[in-house]
């Protein structure tokens, strides 16, 4: 399937948006991949491409900050926000806050069987030492859903002129 070039012109933001982001110093979890998953869901014509692009985003840049044993849960809760964002309505503050959420449990779910005790004493200081990622997460999913929501606007819907 070929692409407009509008849509390539999306697509090559959100990868430089991705990648620049992720690479340059930024607060703890503040960065565009949950928002790109979500947007490219929801938006794009192509859901194949909307569900790679966010992984071959997350790919290319753990080439550079480093492999872990957590990529398949991570990548896997990604694929999960891009399915929330086919399948939503819109993207709300419900929506947004839905792909944070599920991305936190997942992601810690993951930690917390990798890295702490398998008790509950262990799940609970894994959730409850997370809580500061979550709300840099939520902040940054929230501001880059925003921000790529509105810029979609104003470049690909055209305003009606009421004159």
């Amino acid at each position: 399937m070929g692409f407009k070039e509008s849509e390539m012109k999306v697509v090559f933001g959100l990868v430089v948006l991705a990648l620049l982001t992720r690479l340059l110093p930024h607060p703890p979890n503040f960065a565009p991949i949950t928002s790109i998953a979500l947007f490219t869901g929801y938006h794009f014509a192509n859901k194949r491409m909307a569900l790679f692009l966010p992984l071959g985003c997350m790919l290319l840049t753990d080439l550079f900050i480093g492999v872990h044993s957590l990529m398949p849960i991570i990548y896997s809760a990604f694929v999960l926000i891009s399915i929330i964002g086919l399948k939503a309505k819109s993207l709300s503050f419900g929506t947004v806050f839905g792909a944070s959420l599920s991305f936190f449990v997942l992601s810690n779910l993951g930690v917390w069987y990798f890295y702490y005790p398998l008790t509950w004493a262990g799940l609970t200081n894994c959730f409850v030492l997370a809580i500061p990622f979550f709300i840099n997460a939520l902040a940054g999913d929230l501001f880059y859903t925003s921000v790529l929501n509105y810029s979609f606007k104003k470049l690909f819907i055209p305003s009606v002129n009421p004159n």
